[in-house]
């Protein structure tokens, strides 16, 4: 069993093993997409019911939430690719984060303009220097800062170990997004759906929400899946380009 387990991590380590099988995976994801969207649109705005207290506008959080959840969940990704890239050198790693840094990136201004679209009935404001919008607003500013570090530099070896070691640094902002609402007072709700004793969001609202979030998840696949392919092809350039030096 152990062995099965290694040779599928080094089949997985492989760029060409994880090329081809991407290539056989993309138009299903994109496929997915398409499918869980249309039935997670149809629940948020026909299915779904208006929240007493915000009526309508509590549609934007089937887009705001999901997006937040897919921000941090990619950064997260980021940082265990690097931790593994700098201890084990996999190639495959780096260049998982270096294509999906730019996803969470978008995924991150989705969240805060929505999130601002939201606010601005709800509180009277487009925007708020409270504990959870500042740090996730500080998270967009950590995703560029990696992005531009990746690809300053001509040798990708030296710029895979210091975006990597950005990466570990810039994580320490995940906890703090994720534990701002309950360690200060701030305007934004605490948690809502991992109340799983005490739910505090009606169960037709839950289901269309999770059903967006699935659809991101594969949109973030499929993304991948082409970026992939852009920062494999291009290691490959850079270091073809450096060997006949």
């Amino acid at each position: 069993m152990f062995n099965r387990g290694n040779k599928l991590r080094s089949k997985l380590a492989n760029p060409g093993v994880l090329e081809r099988l991407i290539k056989i995976l993309s138009p299903w994801f994109c496929g997915a997409f398409i499918f869980s969207l249309i039935i997670g649109l149809w629940f948020a705005i026909i299915n779904s019911p208006p929240d007493y207290l915000q009526g309508e506008t509590v549609r934007i959080m089937y887009i705001h939430v999901p997006s937040a959840w897919m921000a941090l969940f990619v950064y997260s990704s980021i940082a265990a690719a690097s931790l593994i890239g700098l201890i084990n050198g996999h190639i495959v790693a780096f260049i998982y984060a270096k294509s999906v840094a730019p996803i969470g990136a978008v995924f991150t201004l989705i969240c805060l303009v929505t999130g601002s679209l939201w606010g601005k009935p709800m509180w009277g404001t487009w925007w708020v220097w409270d504990a959870r919008l500042t740090s996730m607003f500080i998270l967009i500013f950590i995703y560029l800062g990696y992005i531009i570090i990746s690809k300053s530099f001509s040798d990708p070896v030296k710029g895979d170990k210091i975006s990597s070691i950005f990466a570990l640094i810039g994580f320490i902002n995940i906890p703090i997004i994720k534990f701002s609402v309950d360690i200060w007072s701030t305007l934004h709700q605490t948690a809502t759906i991992s109340k799983i004793d005490t739910p505090s969001i009606h169960i037709d609202m839950i289901i269309p929400l999770l059903i967006m979030f699935i659809s991101f998840v594969f949109l973030f696949l499929y993304i991948f899946s082409i970026r992939f392919f852009s920062e494999l092809n291009l290691r490959r350039y850079v270091t073809y380009t450096l060997s006949i030096k």
